[in-house]
């Protein structure tokens, strides 16, 4: 029987494509596979085949861990006529699609496998989190399955012509699989990626500046306690986090090390060791996603792939991704996608098509945009930039908020019209005079402080643990998209408490400032 996930309810369901926490094991052979079942019609001509095949255990364990997924043949593809395939896995709590979840990509010709990833659906073991040795074996074996079908197209020995689909944990594996490959075999193997809503650095987006963003952990851990998706140390290590309002790094004797948990687990680690993928891709990313944010994908942009493949991929932002409301401080609400729009005259899923089209068929498609980020504005319009590096500043003076309590205050920053599309960031000379300072900054917009809204609904913290007096620092900013229209004045917002750090602010309260502010802006059109 198929094992479900748990949800915690209905509103948070599309939300739950979270993460969890690895540890790296030696790799080990991983057995042959299963006996599969009789390939039986799925309609349309389409046949579905089923199966499972043995991997590598879980830490501790000596027993394969089955990975089972289903493989959908269209209804032309044969070993006279072979077809390109695309590999498709599910967000967190999820598990592998059925036919009418791929049936785009098979309506185009292409044959599709779906796996359920480990810890979920009728796979064993549990969930480390696109781990190298445990996850990363499961998506090169799976690999080796697509390898051996003679009626996928073959670019060599080993070598499928093949490409990938999936959001969040979806987009995770994708990584993973081409980063492992290249690493293993000096090829990534995967011919087109295109990876949603995922992150480039676990840690970072779980935990920016060590600020747990308790809201995601609490959902991660409800939507995997019934269901035993986790490993029972990062359980203890979420309670040990909002127990002690900090992210746990063993720096405390008797706690996890949630920071050596995922070191391994995203493009960061390939990338810190010189890896890059000369491949195509078409990235998508939440402009108002609160758990893997815009900037998130800016890096996987402009550190996960060669110069010569961000030429021949295309990058688009969308009002959407892991989204919760964001009432303190108040934001904003959009659910579009122009840039897919204005590309490709749909969804997302048909901008997908097409780019898998060009590039695992190379058919005339055309299709336009490469090289290049498209990202959406609240407002429903979509701006083209190449670099989302700041190019304007503006001073706005002394910058001063509560810490512990108290509410948003906003400061003036530039009087609309004005379109900010990048990654801005502020700069000055900070004090704090008490311990564990925290505040939470971004960027709003309105008529004035009164009624200025959080810009995508994502703020970023700063984390003091010491005194500091009169100290240059350069704080982050969350990465946006978005136009000021005239009459309306954009904001730097700071506030000593969030939502989405749900009680990760100060401890005790005090007060930080920020002398001789100066922000930093990606203007679009100076």
């Amino acid at each position: 029987m198929r094992r479900t996930a748990v949800t915690l309810a209905a509103s948070l369901a599309a939300s739950l494509a979270l993460l969890a926490g690895g540890v790296a094991v030696a790799p080990t052979a991983p057995a042959a596979s299963t006996p599969a079942a009789a390939a039986a019609p799925a309609g349309g001509g389409v046949t579905a085949r089923d199966a499972c095949l043995a991997s590598v255990p879980d830490p501790g364990g000596t027993a394969p861990v089955e990975i089972c997924y289903t493989i959908f043949k269209p209804a032309r593809a044969s070993a006279r006529r072979p077809v390109p395939m695309v590999m498709h896995s599910h967000g967190w709590g999820g598990q592998r699609a059925e036919q009418a979840e791929v049936q785009a990509y098979l309506d185009a010709g292409y044959g599709v496998l779906t796996f359920d990833q480990r810890g979920f659906g009728e796979s064993g073991g549990h969930a480390h989190v696109e781990n190298p040795a445990l996850e990363g074996r499961d998506v090169r074996a799976l690999v080796g399955v697509v390898a051996r079908l003679p009626w996928v197209r073959q670019d060599g020995p080993g070598d499928p012509r093949l490409g990938a689909v999936g959001g969040s944990y979806g987009g995770g594996y994708q990584y993973l699989g081409a980063f492992e490959l290249l690493r293993t075999r000096g090829t990534p193997v995967f011919d087109a990626l295109v990876p949603q809503i995922t992150w480039h650095d676990l840690s970072q987006s779980l935990a920016p500046n060590g600020v747990v963003r308790t809201e995601w952990a609490l959902a991660l851990s409800a939507a995997s306690l019934l269901s035993d998706a986790l490993p029972p140390t990062v359980y203890k290590a979420l309670i040990e986090g909002a127990a002690l309002g900090v992210w746990p790094d063993g720096s405390i004797p008797g706690t996890e090390d949630m920071v050596r948990f995922f070191r391994k687990n995203g493009p960061k680690w390939h990338v810190d060791r010189g890896r890059r993928l000369d491949i195509p891709m078409l990235l998508g990313q939440g402009t108002t996603d609160g758990l893997f944010p815009l900037e998130q994908g800016f890096r996987n942009w402009r550190s996960a792939m060669t110069a010569r493949a961000r030429e021949r991929s295309i990058f688009v932002g969308y009002n959407g991704g892991h989204v919760l409301p964001a009432i303190l401080p108040a934001g904003t609400s959009a659910d579009t996608d122009p840039c897919s729009r204005k590309l490709a005259g749909g969804d997302f899923e048909k901008l997908s098509v097409r780019f898998l089209d060009h590039v695992l068929r190379g058919r005339p498609t055309s299709l336009r945009g490469f090289g290049r980020m498209h990202l959406a504005t609240p407002g429903d319009r979509c701006t083209t930039i190449t670099s989302p590096a700041a190019n304007t500043t503006r001073k706005v003076g002394t910058v001063a908020t509560l810490t512990g309590v108290g509410t948003p205050l906003s400061y003036p920053v530039a009087a609309g019209p004005i379109r900010v599309a990048g990654t801005p960031y502020l700069t000055g000379q900070m004090t704090a005079l008490g311990v564990q300072n925290r505040a939470f900054y971004g960027l709003a917009v309105g008529t004035s402080p009164l009624d200025a809204r959080l810009v995508q609904n994502n703020v970023l913290p700063i984390d003091e643990p010491a005194p500091v007096l009169g100290e240059r620092r350069r704080v982050a900013l969350p990465s946006v998209a978005v136009d000021v229209p005239k009459g309306q004045n954009l904001y730097l917002m700071v506030t000593p408490v969030s939502d989405t750090f749900l009680v990760m602010g100060s401890r005790l309260p005090g007060v930080v400032t920020i002398e001789d502010t100066v922000v930093h802006l990606p203007v679009v059109g100076r």
